[in-house]
């Protein structure tokens, strides 16, 4: 194991929710990620895509409305793709700059990443990830005669609801590990990758989006990374925030959090999954580390000065 390899896992803080906000919150990202490989840490980014994705496949479902003759709306797949590309395009660039500002020559790559998913993944019959515009009654009935699954948000608003599968494997992981042998910074994966079922030697996109924080720690297992570094808005993990009984944490075991998470702490959508991912990356080898720490403290994190360190 290389102490020096890490996986980044940038939350959607680091982005923002339009065109400005993402151009100037990747320079803050940047930044980050810069103090890293300036201390020598080998580097692969994960990155959420959560407002991206979303914008992308409403604009391409209505492209398809208004031409309803000769378009059709674009698969999840391929929505998740694209937003891993313009993402990782504005990321790789800001990296690159901020390398290049402190006298780094390093090159700066994304991998358009594709995840493998089980078809038989229960999250495929019970959906839990909400996307997309809202439509109309009977926009929403036109979905689910498609074989979608829609919810209805609000009296009268509904929105398409897809599957949140687990990641099994990462098909251009030799990739990802041949530009890090080479010392190069990787951008993969973005969005939790596009994911994919396998179909003897096709791969079929799947109408899912994985969460990103459960791709970046099978990232981290198969990159063999010492440290799994989730970025957050956040300096510390908390429990019972605003509450007299508020606790937060410095260093923390994965059976503590076991505890917590049974007593109901941590929110469902947003702590859990890096709560969890975390677990299962530290509790498969007792030599590994997950970190959770604010965007602008990153290289402070892994010198324990700030952030919540998570060992087995």
């Amino acid at each position: 194991m290389d102490n020096k390899r890490i996986v980044v896992a940038l939350g959607r803080n680091a982005f923002g929710e339009t065109f400005p906000e993402q151009q100037a919150n990747v320079k803050k990202a940047a930044l980050a990620v810069a103090d890293l490989v300036e201390a020598k840490y080998h580097v692969v980014i994960t990155h959420s895509n959560g407002p991206q994705v979303g914008m992308i496949q409403t604009a391409m479902t209505e492209f398809a409305r208004l031409n309803p003759d000769n378009r059709t709306v674009a698969p999840m797949s391929v929505c998740g793709a694209m937003s891993e590309g313009y993402i990782g395009y504005d990321l790789q660039n800001a990296i690159r700059e901020e390398l290049l500002n402190r006298g780094i020559f390093k090159t700066v790559s994304t991998i358009i990443t594709q995840v493998r998913v089980d078809p038989f993944d229960i999250a495929f019959s019970e959906p839990s990830k909400i996307i997309g515009r809202y439509m109309t009654k009977e926009e929403a009935e036109a979905e689910e005669e498609k074989g979608n699954y829609v919810v209805e948000e609000e009296p009268g608003r509904f929105r398409r609801i897809i599957a949140s599968p687990m990641p099994i494997d990462i098909y251009e992981i030799d990739a990802v590990k041949a530009l890090l042998d080479a010392d190069q910074v990787v951008i993969a994966a973005g969005g939790g990758g596009i994911p994919v079922l396998q179909q003897g030697s096709h791969l079929k996109g799947a109408s899912a989006i994985i969460e990103k924080d459960y791709t970046a720690a099978k990232m981290a297992e198969l990159v063999d990374a010492s440290t799994l570094l989730f970025l957050t808005g956040y300096d510390k993990l908390t429990i019972e925030k605003g509450t007299a009984n508020e606790k937060a944490f410095d260093k923390v075991s994965a059976s503590e959090l076991h505890k917590y998470i049974k007593d109901g702490h941590f929110p469902a959508v947003t702590t859990f999954p890096k709560v969890d991912a975390s677990i299962r990356f530290v509790t498969a080898d007792p030599e590994r580390k997950a970190v959770i720490s604010n965007l602008d403290k990153a290289l402070m994190s892994l010198e324990c000065k700030s952030g919540t360190t998570i060992t087995a």
